[in-house]
């Protein structure tokens, strides 16, 4: 398998921007959407760098992943709970009892979810170099 960690983590930036950018358009539930994207395909950067393979979507599995190879910092696990909740109530409508996605999603939220990312996203940077 090709080492692509770079194309992983360019990607990640652009998602994480995206989810700036949603935020400030008031689309709460895309704007936790691309930050999970964003850290899901950082943390994949990760996997490839260190010469890894991994499946799989959901950011408190990719995290405790990487134990065994980094000490993880200690609000991550809460900030990939935060962030794991958006891969599917975002966009979907049978997430939720009633309702569309965009009826369950603030600011207040999305701005949660944007910190969660920029903090894994920040440790991500650093730890490929």
């Amino acid at each position: 398998m090709p080492e692509r960690s770079s194309d992983w983590f360019r990607q990640g930036e652009y998602d994480l921007s995206h989810a700036k950018k949603s935020l400030e358009f008031g689309d709460y539930e895309w704007a936790c959407f691309a930050a999970h994207q964003a850290v899901e395909k950082v943390l994949k950067a990760v996997y490839q760098k260190n010469n890894r393979s991994v499946r799989g979507h959901s950011i408190v599995g990719l995290l405790q992943g990487l134990e065994d190879l980094f000490d993880i910092p200690g609000l991550f696990p809460s900030y990939a709970r935060i962030l794991s909740r958006y891969y599917i109530e975002t966009r979907y409508p049978n997430g939720f009892p009633e309702g569309a996605p965009k009826d369950y999603f603030d600011e207040k939220i999305a701005q949660e979810a944007l910190d969660a990312a920029e903090e894994i996203f920040e440790w991500c940077r650093d730890t490929i170099g």
